[in-house]
């Protein structure tokens, strides 16, 4: 169970990722990773910028001069800095179940305050509502992404999560 927000680490290693691809700077940096969200989280300029900075500290990313844009400050990846990346991504595995458990905990806390009687949130017309439909929106809408990304068509699982955590091989108490 996780304790709060997104994975520990996740921002810097979409950072890196991204730099790989080539330079950046931090404004286009915070753009790309909306875009990979779906136009759903967009990190803070006082989260990427002291990354990039710490990047530049450790030797994994240098400042680069571009006489078409002076004023921006662009980085790039080093050698160490890819070797860091490739680390990373050996490590990235240990965040899959972070991040459902994330994706999970948030649905679970949207569907009680539209079920929960301790909740009394109101529902105004032409807003976003804590209720059934809603819900089902938001489930239709990881459906039909799992099918976009996937290319697949999605088919229910009836395991329970102790039948599914069993016949993956994974232990319930990480």
């Amino acid at each position: 169970m996780r304790k709060s927000g997104p994975p520990k680490g996740v921002i810097a290693y979409l950072v890196l990722e991204l730099l790989e691809e080539k330079p950046r700077y931090g404004y286009e940096i915070l753009k790309e990773i909306r875009d990979i969200s779906g136009g759903h989280w967009e990190p803070s300029y006082g989260s990427v910028y002291p990354i990039l900075y710490k990047f530049e500290e450790k030797g994994w990313a240098e400042r680069i001069e571009r006489e078409d844009e002076p004023d921006r400050k662009y980085f790039e990846l080093t050698e160490d800095g890819h070797a860091e990346l490739t680390d990373r991504r050996e490590s990235s595995t240990e965040n899959a179940r972070d991040f459902a458990d994330v994706i999970l905990g948030f649905f679970h806390v949207y569907a009680a305050f539209a079920t929960d009687e301790r909740f009394e949130i109101p529902e105004p017309d032409d807003e976003w509502r804590f209720d059934e439909t809603f819900s089902a929106w938001i489930v239709e809408q990881v459906v039909r992404h799992h099918e976009h990304y996937f290319d697949t068509d999605f088919e229910r699982i009836e395991d329970t999560p102790e039948e599914f955590y069993e016949r993956h091989g994974i232990d319930e108490e990480e």
